[in-house]
């Protein structure tokens, strides 16, 4: 099998059990998988193939919880600029019930070469709405192409507005149709075997978007498979008082009734989980997506993170849709969680390297994953390097892997999925994204401005 050698390394921050941050490091690749790691006088000097990483900070690939990587599509829709989280989303859906398979495909294409040149190397999609002939496998298309590491989470609505719910009813689904196509996504894609490339995880969208006897069955689905689960969850006010109003709940009881607390289980965003609900999550072990940037866009508030670790709840990041935070970029995210939690009023209340532990070994818990999240032998070889030498971190130096934060964001200069190379240099290697930049603007103008 071949090898493959990171030589140099100015400073690896392993993310491992003891947070170890190694000074002139070396890590060794045997195939997909990590070999060893050590300082340069420890380990071998030679490899199939060496890059040297002199000036380089070298850590675990980012984990991305959640997105909605076809809203790439339309960033900056100008009704929902100044809406909040229903608004927003009913000034959409007309626009999203003319998405085609293409724009599905090339959007993903789009979000993917975004989220890996920002440091993500694992990344969890949640594709909710099928207009026009869309499947969850022109997503799945995209992510084999690409090289990314990949949660395809089948989504769906299915409570349109005659029947109570917030979605128009021309782009909801039958709910027997969405159980049987959850079934064959499974059947066809999910890869349970430890370094998988390719998971499927079972996601009705929202409160006030599917029936609870959806909730329930596709609880059901999944764990008769060993597949997880995901949905959004408390994101608002009003999606709290939709709970309170429909079921008589809040949402974490509402959670709790409908079978999705469990280790299984992760919701996105939940910024206005009470103290109760936060013991609940953390009682039954039930993750969290936080998705920061969003949040603020559509005036969301900000998710009690502090509290929520400091009780024991699993917390990974999102960068949540391209519609919301009208950005992909993981790294910034990160600073952004960082930042948020300091709002308060409490200058200590995150730190950088908690934050980048978020991002890593928090997300790889949330998503159920023991292969990824930190750099050990054993582990799967997703790896990336931020260039020192880059103005954003003049004068930064003095603690280069708090200026991944503290400093201005940039883009890796190297990136490594399953012992690939996937970005070199600061330029992706397995796509041609000019071209692809170039369909999908093509594409979103059409889409936003109602073009045939």
């Amino acid at each position: 099998m071949p090898t493959l050698l990171l030589k140099n390394i100015h400073t690896l921050v392993t993310m491992d059990d003891q947070r170890r941050e190694i000074t002139d490091a070396v890590v060794l690749i045997r195939d997909n998988v990590i070999e060893a790691v050590g300082k340069s006088a420890d380990l071998p000097t030679t490899a199939d193939e060496v890059i040297d990483l002199r000036d380089h900070v070298v850590l675990p690939g980012l984990i991305n919880t959640h997105h909605h990587m076809v809203q790439s599509l339309t960033r900056n829709y100008p009704p929902g600029q100044n809406a909040e989280l229903f608004g927003w989303l009913q000034s959409l859906y007309p626009v999203w019930a003319k998405l085609q398979p293409e724009m599905i495909y090339v959007s993903a294409l789009t979000a993917m070469s975004e989220l890996m040149l920002s440091g993500c190397t694992t990344a969890s999609d949640h594709l909710y709405i099928y207009p026009n002939g869309c499947k969850l496998d022109d997503q799945i298309q995209a992510a084999t192409e690409i090289g990314i590491r990949f949660h395809a989470s089948r989504g769906s609505m299915s409570l349109g507005e005659s029947k109570g719910g917030l979605p128009p009813d021309r782009v909801v689904e039958d709910e027997e149709f969405i159980l049987r196509d959850t079934r064959r996504l499974i059947e066809q894609y999910h890869d349970a075997k430890r370094h998988a490339m390719m998971r499927i995880t079972v996601a009705p969208c929202s409160p006030f978007s599917v029936t609870q006897d959806l909730m329930r069955e596709a609880a059901a689905l999944a764990r008769s498979y060993n597949v997880r689960l995901h949905t959004h969850l408390a994101e608002n006010q009003n999606d709290v008082d939709y709970s309170q109003q429909m079921f008589g709940l809040e949402p974490a009881d509402y959670a709790q009734d409908v079978g999705w607390v469990g280790d299984d289980v992760w919701h996105a965003h939940c910024v206005k989980l009470t103290d109760h609900g936060i013991g609940l999550f953390a009682h039954t072990h039930t993750g969290i997506a936080h998705c920061p940037s969003s949040n603020m866009r559509l005036a969301s508030g900000i998710a009690p993170v502090r509290k929520m670790r400091d009780a024991g709840v699993r917390v990974g990041l999102g960068v949540d849709g391209s519609a919301s935070n009208d950005s992909g970029h993981l790294l910034a995210e990160a600073r952004m969680a960082m930042l948020l939690q300091r709002v308060m009023g409490d200058p200590a209340a995150m730190s950088a390297r908690e934050s980048l532990e978020i991002a890593t070994r928090g997300g790889a818990q949330v998503l159920g994953r023991d292969d990824v999240g930190y750099l050990a032998a054993g582990m799967s070889a997703d790896l990336i390097a931020f260039d020192l030498n880059n103005i954003a971190y003049a004068g930064g130096l003095i603690d280069p892997v708090a200026a991944l934060l503290f400093c201005s964001p940039t883009s890796v200069n190297y990136s490594l999925i399953n012992g690939r190379v996937v970005v070199r240099e600061g330029q992706l290697t397995t796509i041609e994204l000019p071209k692809v930049i170039q369909r999908h603007n093509q594409f979103s103008l059409q889409l936003m401005r109602g073009d045939d």
